[in-house]
Parts: C-alpha cells; structure tokens; sequence
C-alpha cells in the first residue's frame, strides 16, 4: 500500500512559478516510478511528468516540456513538480501517481499506475 498527500497549489498570474510536492507513505520510497498527471474541467486526464525510482530518468508530456520540472528526494519520500512560466492553459488539478507494479506500459497512461494522490487545484489568471 502506497499512500499519496499532494501539496503546493494554488492561484499564480501567467508566467508566475508553482512547486508541488507529493508525499508518499507505505511502500518504500526508492522502488517504485512516480508521475504526475493533470485533469481540466471537462478535459481527460493529460500526462504531465514521469521520473524514474532512483530519478535518473525523467520524461515530460509536450505541453509542459521546458517549463516543468520533475525530480524526488527519496530521503524524504517526495517528488516535486516544478513549474515555471505558467499559462492559463495549465489550470488543471494535479495529481501524483505511483507505478509499484511497473507492468512496462507506456508511462503516459494513467493505467500504468497504481496509487494516485487526491490533487491539488493549480489556477493559472490571465
């Protein structure tokens, strides 16, 4: 069992910086892969980072690529979302997932993971 707290949204102006944070529980830190996704009002869920069990590889979906910033301190059991030049297209709610099973899917579908935080709003004003 992995247990998932989200942390660090909130309303930022266009072009403004946002760090988020997933605290993880349960499961030991340092052996399973974490992601983030996010999920607009009326939009389905959009793959947002991935970062590997030792953070050695990361990956970014092509609207956040540049801009965000995945990485994790398995000493402290927490990955962070980095996220710089903010757009309104960015508002969404973000949520961090875990991949305990590591089946080998894609790690741009939700489905490769198995633990999922409850989310945290990010509200990006114009």
């Amino acid at each position: 069992q992995v247990q998932l707290v989200e942390s660090g949204g909130g309303l930022v102006q266009a072009g403004g910086s946002l760090r988020l944070s997933c605290a993880a529980s349960g499961r030991i830190f340092n052996t399973y892969a974490m992601g983030w996704f996010r999920q607009a009002p009326g939009k389905e869920r959009e793959f947002v980072a991935h970062i590997s069990w030792n953070g050695g590889n990361t990956y970014y979906g092509d609207s956040v690529k540049g801009r965000f910033t995945i990485s994790r301190d398995n000493a402290r059991n927490t990955v962070y979302l980095q996220m710089n030049s903010l757009k309104p297209e960015d508002t969404a709610v973000y949520y961090c997932a875990a991949d305990t099973l590591d089946y080998g899917l894609a790690i741009d579908r939700d489905d490769s993971y198995d633990y999922w935080g409850q989310g945290t709003q990010v509200t990006v004003s114009s």
